[in-house]
């Protein structure tokens, strides 16, 4: 069973008909095991699936697209390696549904700092492929979500999204700004905030379990 992505899965441990899915979606220059060291804690009854980002950064590391750097340290991000990433994941998440009992009305991305950055972007270009996002550290960059969003409707999808208060790669600025850009499209959200640097504290971990149940 080839994929679009490469991917590690943990099968529920009570069988449904249909069971719903967790994808966890990791950070830049990480990989599939990152998240996946999660998976004993979730919920019994979801397929759990760890996906790899395409773009190989060498020893075992991986990006969802490309950070670069300019001669005064300004970051910029390929936005089209992004989308690129964006239509991999939709098309990623078809392709489980197709491909194992998965139940496509309860599909929840899990997503960490530039994992986080395309759970977005996948939810709002597709919100009829995911009902749940659990956005971690990240932040809303409407420049890789498709053009005509704002058509799609929005009401089956909610959004927990939580940042460090001292996160030193993404500034819990950026993130802060997600609550007021998704209410304005109607989108239920929580937002939490942990006093932490760039990563997922016990709490932070505990918070979106009790969210997701």
């Amino acid at each position: 069973m080839t994929l679009s992505l490469e991917y590690l899965v943990r099968e529920p441990k009570v069988k449904l008909d249909k069971n719903p899915l967790l994808l966890l979606i990791h950070g830049y220059g990480s990989n599939e095991e990152d998240l996946f060291s999660f998976a004993t804690e979730l919920p019994d009854e979801y397929y759990i699936v760890s996906a790899r980002a395409p773009y190989n950064m060498q020893y075992g590391s991986y990006a969802w697209y490309a950070i670069n750097f300019d001669a005064d340290q300004n970051k910029f991000s390929d936005n089209e390696q992004a989308k690129t990433s964006r239509d991999l994941i939709a098309r990623f998440i078809v392709e489980l549904t197709s491909n194992f009992p998965i139940d496509s009305n309860n599909i929840t991305l899990i997503g960490f700092s530039q994992g986080a950055i395309l759970s977005y972007a996948v939810a709002l270009s597709h919100p009829e492929k995911v009902q749940k996002v659990v956005a971690m550290s990240g932040y809303v960059n409407p420049e890789i979500i498709e053009e005509n969003y704002l058509k799609n409707s929005f009401s089956n999808l909610k959004i927990f999204t939580s940042h460090g208060t001292v996160d030193q790669v993404i500034p819990v600025e950026w993130g802060r700004k997600a609550k007021p850009f998704l209410e304005n499209l109607g989108i239920n959200i929580t937002y939490k905030e942990y006093p932490i640097g760039h990563g997922v504290s016990p709490q932070n971990f505990h918070d979106f379990k009790n969210w997701l149940l």
